[in-house]
């Protein structure tokens, strides 16, 4: 029984050219790639449709077509970050995840664009070019996988692979009307993820609809001895999980999620979808999780100051840009990383080095540490009488360019309801649950117990199949 919305019966060349005439025709418009090669992915196609034919098929995404943000490796292209101090780096290995995914046969796809390192929200970011929401051309996709989300939405590809650090893929799933999927922390491996903060990033997959992702998510996830943090736990069948009779959950959700701030169209939808829960037999229960209001804070200690660690090798000395004006050691790491970076870069590397320098240690780092602790222990208890979580995926509809791009503040706060899930570890995914009255997108957030994706993604089935947003298509 195929859920997905994979075409896997056609021929893989046919489609792979349909693909290609798509993005000819719409990439004008969007900007979701920084890199495609047509004839790789012809190459990968016709081996495919051979596999196929022979009755040899790899599995279910044999065939798929799948583009990747542009910080997961992929032996033999460019992996640049969407940065000018990696423009002409590449990838001498796989990531784990792309091995899985050649293993079963998908077909890798291009380069997506993204903010720079993945250090953003909107898209604008990107060392290289902006991506255009297809819902709305003046408007931004959603960040850090904005490439990803919009090319989903804009039919340049069957799904996607993103990154996520603090709402990266459930943020742009909302914004461009898709579906996203943050793991459990660890379900997935980090091997050939280039790293922001190493703590809170995972890799998951956006699709069109619940059992797209939740096919790749079958696919890649599980454990990699090449990363440290990654779980030795069985991988659910989630496929079947979803075929599964439909039975009622409590839901929780969070009075902090509900408060001020939210757009009331954005609350309005949200509330509806809680409704319509209730209306199948759910129980929704509200829940506190007190230390919501601290999370903002906490990530912006947390993660820049991982990332102003992870960030250190690149200066300019062994495989990054090196600055044709430096004259001295010096100069080299200096010029190099003040040329290669962006201004957010820059931003989240003095913030990190700050709070990891000599003096602030113990009143930045450790305090915003225990202060996590806190944040996850509100989950907890929260799942001790609830299945799931349910909030607005985004405080407003994607905004036009350029609105935010002067308040740091505003746009961190775009990220309010997706980055506690990634202090916490927990897996989380946005799905479409309406339009504003201006034909926006709205996305919804379901929030799942520790590895409770299967729960996690049954719950957002129930929803999608009783409407029609996972078949809706921008009008390019």
């Amino acid at each position: 029984m195929n859920l997905t919305t994979f075409d896997t019966a056609s021929s893989s060349v046919s489609r792979m050219e349909a693909i290609i005439s798509r993005c000819n025709a719409v990439e004008p418009k969007i900007g979701a790639f920084l890199a495609r090669d047509e004839k790789d992915a012809l190459s990968q196609a016709k081996a495919s449709d051979e596999r196929r034919a022979a009755g040899r098929a790899l599995g279910p995404l044999d065939g798929v077509i799948l583009g990747v943000k542009d910080v997961i490796a992929v032996k033999g292209q460019r992996l640049s970050c969407a940065s000018k101090i990696l423009e002409n780096y590449v990838s001498p290995y796989d990531a784990h995840v792309v091995e899985k995914l050649k293993a079963a046969g998908a077909i890798l796809w291009g380069r997506l664009n993204m903010d720079e390192f993945a250090m953003g929200s909107s898209c604008e970011n990107s060392a290289f070019q902006k991506t255009h929401n297809p819902w709305a051309l003046d408007r931004i996709p959603g960040g850090s996988s904005g490439g990803s989300a919009a090319a989903v939405a804009s039919g340049e590809c069957d799904a996607a692979l993103g990154s996520d650090t603090g709402g990266s893929i459930r943020q742009p799933a909302a914004c461009c009307g898709i579906v996203g999927l943050k793991p459990t922390y660890g379900l997935v491996s980090r091997y050939g993820l280039a790293a922001f903060a190493s703590s809170l990033d995972q890799i998951g997959p956006m699709g069109r609809s619940v059992a797209d992702c939740a096919a790749i998510l079958q696919t890649i996830a599980g454990h990699d001895e090449r990363d440290s943090t990654s779980l030795k736990v069985d991988v659910p069948d989630y496929m079947a999980a979803l075929a599964e009779p439909e039975k009622p959950v409590t839901i929780g959700l969070p009075k902090e999620y509900f408060g001020e701030g939210i757009d009331p169209e954005i609350r309005a939808k949200v509330e509806a979808a809680a409704k319509f829960y209730e209306g199948r037999g759910c129980k929704l229960k509200e829940v506190s999780l007190p230390h919501s209001s601290c999370a903002i804070p906490v990530y912006y200690i947390i993660a820049p100051a991982e990332a102003s660690s992870n960030l250190a090798r690149y200066d300019g000395v062994r495989y990054t840009r090196r600055s044709a004006a430096a004259t001295n050691t010096d100069e080299v790491f200096s010029l190099s990383r003040g040329e290669g970076f962006g201004a957010e870069v820059k931003r989240r590397i003095l913030l990190g080095s700050y709070a990891l320098s000599s003096g602030y240690y113990d009143a930045y780092y450790v305090r915003a540490q225990k202060v996590r602790s806190l944040i996850r222990s509100d989950f907890m208890k929260a799942f001790e009488e609830v299945d799931v979580l349910l909030t607005p995926t985004t405080p407003q509809p994607p905004f036009r360019f350029g609105e935010k791009t002067d308040d740091p503040l505003a746009m961190y706060l775009e990220d309010i309801f997706t980055i506690s899930v990634n202090l916490a570890g927990l897996p989380g995914m946005s799905l479409p649950c309406g339009f504003t009255a201006a034909g926006l997108p709205v996305g919804m957030q379901l929030i799942g117990k520790p590895l409770g994706e299967a729960q996690m993604l049954q719950t957002a089935q129930v929803f999608e199949k009783a409407h029609e947003y996972a078949s809706m298509r921008p009008a390019l």
